[in-house]
């Protein structure tokens, strides 16, 4: 029968001078670029699928404030990008071109 690994994560984070705070407002950034508009349970089920080590579970609050405080600033720069890219405007009418074939 196969023993279990020793269930050290948390201590490989410290031995990387990573701290929870770090990790989790780092991932959060990343989450909130990537998948945009999530909603609390979503949040949270992304967090428990990211993060399964139970020593990781008191950081849930901090992540999802991180998420929700960056997902608010991810979501103004497209608006601000439309603004800035003028509307396009439809052709309303084109010339024909002639195309010749080639053999």
């Amino acid at each position: 029968m196969d023993t279990p690994l020793p269930n050290n994560f948390p201590q490989i984070c410290s031995e990387s001078a990573l701290t929870c705070e770090d990790c989790t407002a780092e991932t959060a950034r990343h989450l909130a670029a990537v998948c945009k508009g999530l909603r609390g349970k979503a949040i949270g089920q992304l967090f428990v699928q990211i993060y399964t080590n139970p020593a990781c579970a008191p950081m849930h609050k901090r992540f999802t404030e991180h998420y929700l405080a960056v997902s608010a600033v991810v979501a103004a720069i497209p608006a601000t990008l439309e603004e800035a890219i003028p509307a396009r405007r439809e052709v309303m009418s084109a010339r024909p071109r002639a195309i010749a074939a080639v053999a």
